[in-house]
This record gives C-alpha cells, structure tokens and sequence, in this order.
C-alpha cells in the first residue's frame, strides 16, 4: 500500500490501516509488523496529539539540525538529517494482537513520520504472523 506525505514532519495515523489489514486476514493471534521501506521515514507507536506531533518535529530539529554539516549532504540533496533521524528511529514497529484486535493503550497510535525535505508517496508494508 502507499501512504502520501505531505512534507518534512508530517506525521500519518497507519492505525486504521494496520485493523483494517489484521480484520481482513482472518487472523485472531499474533505479530502485526508494520514497515516502511524508505532510509528516510519512520514508523513507531506514540500517542497522536496535535502538541506532541509538533513537539516531536521540534526535538528532531533540536538533536538532529538540518545545518549540522553531515558528509551525506555533498550528495546534493540535503536530507542527512533525514537520515540520521529515520535511523534513530527506526522503520519498522512490531504490535501484538489477540481476538483480532491490536493490542495498542488507549491513546497509542501507530504513525508514519516523514523525515525528507518533500512529501512523497510512502510504500507501507504491514506482515502478520499468527494463527
């Protein structure tokens, strides 16, 4: 499936998503993996509130600032930043879930965050294991 950035800092709810996925499969126990295939965003589970997604882009700045320097940068495309922060943070997370429902806390929210300069189409890969 393809999920649409909009830019740098955005983040996407992949939540309804990965139930849709799991609801369709039949499943009832297990491991849904969600991943994205790209060096330059990021997938984990946090709570999706408007203050917390922005403070969010706010420390990624603050850690890890577009100006630093970074080799990767000579490449023209100025995204080592982007990089780094997606290695920090990983592209893939892992949700355990039993009676066909995930196991995610009441404001968990599974996300996709885009770490590039631009918005782009994301491909997501969401793989269940499980019985």
């Amino acid at each position: 499936m393809n999920i649409a950035t909009k830019g740098e800092g955005d983040i996407v709810d992949l939540t309804g998503e990965v139930r849709e996925t799991l609801k369709d499969s039949g499943f009832k126990a297990g491991i849904a993996c969600v991943f994205v295939p790209h060096t330059t965003a990021a997938v984990f589970v946090t709570e999706n509130e408007s203050g917390l997604r922005s403070d969010l882009v706010r420390i990624m700045e603050k850690v890890f600032p577009k100006g630093f320097g970074y080799a990767h940068n000579t490449g023209g495309d100025g995204n080592g930043h982007s990089h780094i922060r997606a290695s920090i943070l990983g592209q893939s997370v892992s949700v355990p879930f039993n009676d066909a429902m995930l196991d995610i806390g009441t404001w968990q929210s599974v996300v996709l965050m885009e770490l590039d300069n631009g918005g782009r189409p994301r491909k997501l890969i969401i793989q269940l294991v499980g019985e």
